[in-house]
């Protein structure tokens, strides 16, 4: 026993960049199972802060396969708040690193209740011959906020992204992503280097790759893989579905607004199920309309708001969270979080916002 105890000590640990065990970041399916882990249902108890690091605020969870700039919104919640510690290396211009300013609700025009948007989502699928069908996949431009906290932190900054995901039925697939923020053309924007914060110039491609048939093979049974089926285009049946993505999603508004971010990072949806999504959204008690508004890509879209409160017991307490809906077809254009109480260990006040993500064809 004691040569091979010796052995053991001599033995080189597991290499980090090599191997099944390396540091990467995690697959949809076990973010998935992470924001299970720590959502509602599980144990109350939490980690203590850890102090002087960067954080990063609740925001709806997106399943990615490159390294996450900010972690789900029930983990971070558990977490307390997630720690890397930022450092800012490159271009020397001024980035695009301001917070969006939170969407303004137009006083002139009305708000449509969301039955009624429903209607017209379910007349404009009806009236297509040839409706497409969902595909999987996605394009989003997406801003989230991070922060530092203690006497020497950085103020918060705001990373933009574009992404672009397609997968095939055969498995094969690609995936683009880019620095930009649409809101600064040209003007350089900030990025994550592998824990490095760092400028780069607009329109960088941070992350391309193309991934050959049978690399994303879902298995309906045992869950392996991204999602278990394509998306179905009933709205009771859709709600179902998006309890697949998170725990709770089938019965509380908090955890299906979560669901179904990160169901729109995997899937664009067809007329109808987008028609099916608003249909569902439409038996939501406590969304509420909140006026017409112009999105950050300029689109003008119906607005509905959901206010997570101190006493809702959710990981999203002190937020309000938009749902945007093209009026005419229900296409969910975007989903916003903004603050609704002060944290001033991160420098950040109530109306600012924490993410925006805004899906494309």
């Amino acid at each position: 026993m004691t040569d091979e105890l010796e052995l053991l000590r001599q033995a080189d640990p597991v290499r980090s960049d090599e191997g099944p065990w390396r540091d990467r970041p995690l697959t949809a399916r076990a973010e998935h199972r992470l924001a299970a882990l720590t959502s509602a249902d599980a144990p109350s108890s939490t980690p203590a802060r850890t102090p002087e690091r960067a954080a990063r605020l609740p925001r709806a969870p997106r399943p990615r396969r490159t390294r996450r700039l900010l972690i789900g919104a029930t983990a971070a919640s558990a977490a307390a708040i997630a720690a890397l510690t930022l450092t800012f290396s490159g271009v020397s211009t001024a980035p695009a690193a301001a917070s969006p300013t939170a969407l303004v609700v137009q006083p002139d025009a009305p708000a449509l209740p969301l039955d009624e948007v429903a209607r017209r989502a379910e007349a404009y699928a009806r009236a297509l011959h040839d409706a497409p069908e969902p595909h999987r996949g996605s394009h989003l431009q997406s801003w989230y906020l991070s922060m530092e906290t203690g006497p020497d932190a950085q103020p918060p900054v705001t990373i933009p992204e574009e992404r672009i995901t397609r997968w095939n039925p055969d498995g094969s697939g690609s995936e683009l992503v880019v620095a930009t923020d649409p809101r600064h053309p040209g003007r350089p924007v900030i990025n994550d280097a592998d824990g490095r914060w760092r400028t780069v110039n607009d329109g960088k491609v941070l992350h391309r790759k193309t991934y050959p048939p049978g690399t994303r093979l879902d298995d309906p049974d045992t869950g392996d893989g991204t999602l278990p089926a394509r998306p179905p285009a009933d709205p009771d049946a859709l709600r179902s579905y998006l309890s697949t993505f998170y725990s709770g999603a089938g019965t509380e508004t908090q955890p299906m607004l979560m669901a179904l971010s990160s169901f729109l990072q995997e899937w664009t949806p067809g007329p109808r199920e987008s028609a099916a999504l608003v249909r569902m959204l439409s038996r939501t008690k406590d969304l509420r309309p909140a006026g017409q508004v112009i999105d950050r890509l300029g689109r003008r879209g119906q607005a509905y708001a959901y206010r997570g409160t101190d006493t809702s017991g959710g990981s999203m307490d002190g937020t309000l969270q938009l749902v945007i809906l093209d009026a005419e077809t229900g296409r969910i254009l975007g989903m916003e979080t903004t603050l609704t109480k002060d944290l001033p260990d991160f420098r950040i006040k109530a109306g600012d916002v924490l993410s925006y993500e805004a899906w494309m064809p």
